[in-house]
């Protein structure tokens, strides 16, 4: 496992977002190879099914087509992607070797409802899934907003070290800014 080393200048990582309309089977996830120091340095994308169960998958998929070595960490938006697409963070830190963080913007008092709703004859096994992504700290930027992340493979000082680096305002992580500009932008284009 290797570890965020937050004292190097222009350590890079993949910054991964989505992107999909209420009628897509598919959204579009983009990943941006991006340094610390804001340099981009590589794309890949990827999709994942609206409502399945494949994102994590999908994010390991795009993590390999990529092929870099000198990526050091992942960032991803959200943890419950595409309608209730859930991302297994601990497996992607364990099958990349690398930290993740995986980063939402607003408290929830949970999804369980919403669920039963979306899945009323097969909601079970994604409560099973949800329950398994256990809790998220709340962080707070050095630009006074506050995020909500799932981490593994680092600690949440180091998290939080990193998001503070990589905020140069507001409360989004300029990679993931990028990364789903990019989205939005690869949706509407519907190659």
């Amino acid at each position: 496992m290797r570890h965020l080393h937050l004292e190097k200048s222009g350590i890079r990582g993949l910054a991964i977002a989505e992107s999909f309309s209420q009628n897509s089977k598919k959204s579009v996830l983009s990943g941006i190879v991006i340094s610390t120091d804001l340099v981009i340095d590589g794309f890949v994308m990827g999709h994942s099914t609206v409502g399945g169960d494949d994102a994590t998958d999908a994010i390991l998929s795009m993590f390999e087509k990529l092929d870099r070595a000198d990526v050091s960490f992942l960032l991803i938006s959200g943890i419950i992607i595409s309608l209730y697409n859930m991302i297994d963070v601990k497996r992607i830190s364990e099958k990349t070797g690398l930290p993740v963080i995986a980063i939402t913007h607003d408290e929830s008092d949970g999804i369980e409802d919403a669920i039963k709703h979306h899945f009323p004859d097969s909601y079970k096994p994604k409560l099973a899934e949800y329950s398994k992504l256990g809790s998220r700290e709340k962080i707070t930027l050095h630009t006074s907003h506050n995020l909500y992340i799932r981490n593994e493979g680092c600690t949440v000082l180091e998290a939080k070290q990193l998001l503070d680096k990589i905020t140069s305002q507001g409360s989004i992580p300029e990679p993931l800014r990028i990364a789903q500009l990019l989205a939005n932008t690869l949706l509407k284009a519907k190659f």
